[in-house]
């Protein structure tokens, strides 16, 4: 089997490279009783031999391919001695957040437990998302708590003379030309349609996009995460005419127009990420995605648009090849300043909200020590992010979620730049109320429940 990375993966890790940023997923598990120590180390001891275990090294060649390799070592596991109200459990995850990770270099992810001074105790366990997409991550999640370890073993680093690597690179450059020439004749084309739609009547973004002035610095995007009772949320989908993913869809739409991040018509536009991932898949980030623009006015009560455009979208994605992977060829090949600019375009504009459904998350994921955790939830976090990076963008608003325990949970992570960041919990709270859902937090201990039984 080949390690040479896909050109998606490569594509991520020269963006954060380039741009100094990065993007890390954190999960987050929260027991109300004591977890059992020695079965999150088991835990982290299968991680540490699962399908996370690898890094990419770069190729010697400048234009070269990466590849992935075995790491010579791994995060330490940490188990914070001091207990601490579950109130800062929030401030502790931030910091967590903030865990240096390198892809190359490592560590490549980060796992710590945190005991709760009321008895119960908090986890958190954050990777570069360089290494993988949510669903990757539920699976290896899954995999090592039930004590599965990868049947790939990846070729140590620098294991290669310098030699052979510069053979087997400038050949597999070769092998990429033909890749090349139709990257390079879809960018033409991808350019002249541009210029020919620059005096078309489309809306125009909205959100500032005068060039940025000042010192760059360091920005802390705001997150919240509200959890939702599944029978619920299921109902609520069916009655509004939608299913489970047009609800996570039309409460992004409508957070994104209370964030003012609609076009001039009112209109918001959506990315939904489309899960590709194949038994066997390597991939870090096996994912497509779709773009849907939607009124989000109606969405409380009527879901049928949304999920009208949704079902077209996947139908044109499986006619119309996506010509933006078509010019994932040529990335290698790009200086750092418009590799930096191609980075900064995928994370949005002004008027686009991502919103990512990763389904139902398979119950081991949701144990950690082996045991059933009383709720689990993913975060997308962007601990380097620049106010230059945010005010080029129009700012960033993205929207996971997934359901495990009986549960849905809903991430957010917003930032509006020349705005108050600091009522994304004010924001979201009003959009559920237009939906006439109920939610809790990790900040609420739900009521006591009796420990489950361990797996056998």
């Amino acid at each position: 089997m080949s390690n040479v990375i896909d050109l998606v993966d490569q594509t991520h890790f020269l963006g954060e490279k380039a741009t100094g940023t990065s993007n890390v997923l954190q999960c987050v598990w929260v027991y109300n009783r004591t977890i059992d120590i020695e079965g999150l180390r088991r835990f982290h001891h299968h991680l540490q031999r699962g399908r996370l275990a690898r890094r990419i090294e770069q190729s010697p060649v400048p234009f070269g391919r990466h590849r992935w390799v075995s790491p010579d070592r791994s995060s330490d596991i940490e188990i914070v001695e001091c207990a601490r109200p579950r109130e800062e459990f929030d401030t502790w995850l931030d910091d967590q957040a903030s865990t240096p990770l390198d892809s190359e270099h490592g560590p490549e992810w980060h796992l710590a437990a945190l005991p709760f001074t009321d008895g119960g105790a908090g986890i958190s366990f954050v990777i570069s998302h360089c290494l993988t997409d949510g669903v990757g991550l539920c699976e290896a999640l899954a995999d090592a708590a039930f004590g599965r370890d990868d049947v790939i073993t990846w070729p140590a680093a620098v294991s290669r003379p310098r030699w052979r690597a510069l053979r087997e690179d400038t050949r597999q450059t070769v092998r990429d030309i033909p890749g090349i020439g139709r990257a390079v004749i879809a960018t033409a084309r991808t350019t002249r349609r541009n210029r020919r739609t620059d005096g078309s009547a489309t809306p125009a973004p909205a959100g500032p996009r005068s060039r940025f002035a000042g010192p760059d610095e360091s920005v802390t995007l705001p997150t919240e995460t509200i959890f939702v009772d599944a029978r619920q949320w299921d109902m609520h989908a069916q009655a509004l005419g939608g299913t489970s993913n047009t609800l996570l869809a039309g409460l992004a739409a409508r957070l994104a127009q209370r964030m003012g991040r609609v076009g001039q018509d009112g209109s918001a536009t959506l990315t939904i990420p489309v899960n590709d991932r194949a038994v066997g898949d390597t991939r870090a980030n096996a994912i497509t995605g779709i773009e849907i623009t939607v009124d989000p006015a109606p969405a409380a009560t009527d879901l049928r648009e949304i999920r009208t455009a949704t079902k077209q979208a996947l139908i044109r994605r499986q006619q119309v090849p996506d010509e933006r992977f078509a010019l994932l060829p040529i990335v290698p090949l790009l200086p750092k300043r418009l590799v930096k600019r191609m980075a900064r375009m995928a994370v949005g504009s002004a008027t686009t909200t991502a919103s990512s459904h990763l389904g139902a998350v398979s119950p081991a994921a949701n144990q950690p020590d082996g045991t059933d955790a009383d709720c689990f939830a993913m975060k997308m976090r962007y601990p380097s992010m620049t106010k230059a990076t945010m005010h080029h963008t129009g700012g960033l608003l993205h929207v996971l979620s997934g359901r495990t325990h009986g549960q849905v949970f809903v991430s957010v992570v917003a930032y509006q730049p020349g705005k108050l960041n600091d009522d994304l919990q004010q924001v979201i709270s009003r959009t559920l109320n237009d939906f006439s859902l109920d939610c809790t937090t990790n900040r609420r201990q739900p009521e006591p429940v009796s420990a489950p039984d361990r797996r056998p």
